[in-house]
């Protein structure tokens, strides 16, 4: 494994860019979870093993982001300033999060109706207002990691701006690259860092736990089990970035770390079942055990995907560059197309792995033709990637677009 930087950020720049992408086959599953629904399209067609992909990938794909996310955020607050940094995640974070908010949220409610229509053959009732909303509740859907990124960035500036002040000298800072160091080249580092999430599982109040950690997205506050573990995985990735060769660990233990995932999600698996469990969690040593497995597998799952995405992806590739620059404008567009798409095979008597096949294999050709024709080359292509792709690369948009097809 080299040392190059610029060879270690192809790899995290492609996990960055599939788990975003995972997170569109994520919300696919969900039409077809076993149980009671728990999605606006409630397809009457169920499967397992569309049920275990939903909890495996919920397991690490957005602690995999956020740590990733920090790691990038210290990189060009390192190389470009505090406020070229802070003008670079106004425009593209939140200018996204405010301009798309309304506008995604208006195509989610028509996709949900039309969900609604399609599974029952009638226009679906309003929900009854819920009987204890959080505080300062509102849904934020799957734009809530644009929010969470905005508290990530302005609590780690705070404390950055506080550590500079009062650490004149540089050795407070010294002892925490030093931890830092210690811990990321600790075989025992899943362990360590799964303690805030542990905690936050087993005194943050209510816990759905096979649903692992609670999205925070139905709050303006975000809620104590995922503030614990993002803000954990935010920092690690802020602090790695001061000492970037650390993460080469990772890709010389990718085996390790990948069947420490693998044992532990299928205890956690065993523990709850594969369909999913609506009920909350009881306090007693299972439920302990649970939490210290289910954390200790984030870190798991997140350490072994980067390491081998260190191990295996770290060349220059046009494809994956072109995936990574178009995940983030497919995530964002994703939700209502595939509630629609859901919607419109709801009806047919088909297996659900062959309807979400369907449902994906129309969705993704679309994203990235829209990506293609209305923002890569255009001035969202500039807002959300930080530049305007040049129209002479064409290459790597050739192969990509064949792939899509």
């Amino acid at each position: 494994m080299t040392t190059n930087g610029s060879d270690r950020l192809h790899g995290l720049d492609a996990v960055r860019g599939y788990a975003l992408l995972l997170g569109i086959v994520y919300h696919a599953t969900m039409a077809y979870l076993p149980g009671p629904p728990v999605w606006p399209v409630a397809d009457a067609h169920k499967s397992l093993f569309l049920s275990g992909l939903f909890f495996v990938s919920h397991i690490f794909r957005m602690s995999t982001f956020f740590l990733i996310a920090g790691f990038f955020g210290h990189l060009v607050v390192e190389k470009r300033g505090v406020a070229a940094f802070v003008k670079d995640r106004a425009k593209r974070i939140a200018l996204p999060l405010v301009v798309g908010w309304p506008i995604l949220l208006a195509a989610i409610i028509a996709a949900s109706v039309y969900g609604g229509f399609m599974a029952t053959g009638h226009m679906p009732k309003a929900p009854p207002p819920a009987p204890h909303p959080p505080p300062l509740a509102l849904p934020l859907t799957h734009l809530w990691f644009l929010y969470v990124l905005l508290w990530l960035y302005a609590a780690t500036l705070a404390l950055r701006a506080v550590v500079l002040r009062l650490d004149a000298t540089g050795r407070f800072r010294a002892r925490v690259d030093a931890l830092v160091a210690g811990l990321a080249e600790s075989p025992l580092a899943p362990v360590i860092l799964a303690a805030p999430a542990v905690a936050a599982f087993q005194f943050g109040g209510p816990w759905r736990q096979w649903f692992g950690v609670a999205t925070p997205d139905n709050s303006l506050i975000p809620n104590l089990q995922a503030a614990a573990q993002y803000f954990t995985a935010f920092g690690f990735g802020w602090l790695l970035h001061r000492q970037p060769g650390l993460i080469n660990t990772w890709a010389r233990r990718w085996t390790l770390n990948l069947a420490l995932a693998i044992a532990l999600t299928a205890a956690c698996l065993a523990m709850v079942g594969v369909a999913p469990y609506l009920g909350l969690a009881q306090p007693g040593l299972k439920t302990a055990a649970y939490a210290g497995a289910y954390a200790v597998a984030m870190w798991a799952w997140t350490f072994a995907v980067i390491g081998l995405a260190l191990k295996f992806l770290s060349g220059e590739s046009p494809i994956r560059r072109y995936i990574a620059d178009s995940s983030y404008w497919l995530y964002l567009i994703h939700l209502p197309l595939v509630m629609a798409l859901q919607a419109l095979v709801v009806r047919l008597d088909w297996p659900a792995e062959a309807k979400i096949v369907t449902v994906l294999g129309i969705a993704f050709p679309l994203m990235f033709a829209s990506y293609q024709l209305m923002v890569r080359h255009s001035f969202i292509g500039a807002i959300l990637n930080g530049r305007r792709a040049p129209k002479a690369a064409r290459r790597g948009e050739r192969l990509a677009m064949e792939i899509a097809r």
